[in-house]
């Protein structure tokens, strides 16, 4: 075992028996480094190793916390909070009757002749005529249509974004960006050598004078947007701002990566941003919340001048989709599947917005009726990262810190994320009326 993981379990062993508790602040990497004898770099991959089980959460310019126990493998949780652990972190949405309408395009797929060309050998960053086309009814929205020639396949909506910006931006360059957004996209840029600039936010998302004036402090290589149904603020850009946006990105000669994985939520919102300026703008999206993890599909519409950039990039990194995944995903647009699974969740997003809305009424969040995520302002004396460890130890949920999310230097939000996608109705309600009692007890 390598020893930066064996360091880690040091650590959670830690965590398990109560020398280290939630809220517990751990020594700077540094310290830690020094403590323990080993290179700040293998220290700097504990800590990820930590996060990645989910043990620890970075608190931007105030240091690395403990946020509680993992699952013990006996009933030890459910005992101490009379409940069982429930997942407000993972946001992949499920409704009833969606595995049977997925099998029905899988048990097509299930065949001898048709497995051993899907499973072959990885599918074109173009796909094929058919796939093109399926894709551009997918990604269809009232008063905008793709070309279907324009459109790349990737692995999932993440591989699409990391081709995007593997493409666009070259390593030690600046990316504009939310100053609360999308958390894989900070990882994915420290992976590729690309600087983050956070940009301002009102309540339609990026303020392009933030956009502006941060290109004319440096230039930046790209911008990296989310007008609709933004992550995690559930904002939603209106059509001035995405005409303002647009011309923007024209007189600044930038080119915008848009992130629409939510947007197929809000039938209502605008066009996206590429509809407004094609030449100046990436659309990435893909079937994850859709319909599910796997197998997926992501999706590029490329502009004229960038397809063979975003091609190689996607060849280049691996990030092209899998023959079987792109086969399942034209079988599912073409009968049906997809349009069906969406409506059904339009309105299961909205019936667990009304859970918020009954749970949380009083207390200070951003949402939407389209949103299957909350933004919750904490009450006072509550700290984001407190919050989130006692959610864990002492109601048997987890959130997301605001830290999570933050791109710039200031002070951490105080607020969690709470993602309503994943468990069952009855399970969240539950879930939501436990951190409610929780925020109003007060830290112990």
């Amino acid at each position: 075992m390598e020893e930066y993981r064996r360091i880690a379990d040091r650590v959670e062993a830690a965590v398990r028996d109560g020398r280290l508790r939630p809220g517990d602040r751990l020594p700077p990497q540094r310290v830690f480094a020094r403590r323990h004898g080993i290179a700040n770099s293998t220290a700097i991959r504990v800590y990820g190793e930590l996060a990645r089980r989910g043990l620890v959460v970075g608190e931007v310019g105030r240091g690395t916390f403990v946020r509680a126990a993992p699952p013990p493998s006996g009933p030890a949780l459910v005992e101490a909070t009379g409940a069982a652990p429930v997942d407000l972190q993972l946001n992949y949405p499920f409704v009833d009757g969606q595995p049977e309408l997925m099998a029905r395009a899988l048990a097509a797929l299930a065949r001898p002749g048709v497995l051993t060309g899907t499973l072959a050998r990885p599918a074109a960053a173009d796909g094929t005529p058919e796939a093109r086309d399926a894709a551009a009814t997918v990604l269809a929205r009232p008063g905008w249509a793709p070309d279907p020639g324009s459109v790349l396949f990737a692995g999932s909506g993440r591989r699409a974004v990391a081709a995007a910006l593997s493409a666009l931006v070259p390593p030690g360059g600046r990316l504009g960006v939310e100053e609360l957004t999308y958390p894989p996209l900070k990882a994915l840029a420290e992976r590729l050598g690309i600087r983050l600039v956070p940009l301002a936010l009102d309540a339609e998302g990026v303020r392009p004078g933030a956009l502006a004036e941060a290109h004319r402090a440096a230039p930046l290589a790209a911008v990296y947007l989310q007008p609709t149904l933004h992550n995690p603020l559930a904002a939603t850009a209106g059509e001035e701002r995405r005409a303002a946006l647009a011309a923007l990105l024209r007189r600044l000669d930038l080119t915008a990566v848009e992130d629409v994985t939510w947007a197929f939520l809000d039938p209502s919102a605008p066009a996206p941003l590429a509809a407004y300026a094609p030449e100046r703008v990436v659309l990435v999206d893909g079937l994850s919340k859709r319909l599910a993890p796997a197998p997926t599909v992501g999706y590029l519409v490329a502009p004229g001048r960038l397809r063979a950039a975003l091609a190689e990039a996607l060849r280049a990194g691996a990030w092209t989709a899998d023959g079987f995944a792109l086969a399942a995903a034209t079988r599912w647009a073409g009968d049906g599947t997809v349009a069906e699974t969406v409506a059904a969740k339009r309105a299961d997003a909205a019936a667990r917005h009304a859970l918020v809305l009954r749970r949380l009424a009083g207390h200070t969040f951003r949402t939407s009726p389209h949103a299957y995520f909350c933004w919750w302002e904490l009450p006072a004396p509550w700290r984001a990262e407190t919050f989130t460890a006692a959610a864990a130890a002492r109601a048997g949920v987890s959130v997301t810190p605001g830290s999570a999310f933050a791109t710039g230097p200031g002070a951490a939000p105080r607020a969690v994320r709470v993602g309503l996608a994943s468990p069952p109705h009855a399970v969240l309600d539950d879930a939501l009326a436990r951190l409610a009692a929780l925020a109003a007890a007060g830290p112990r």
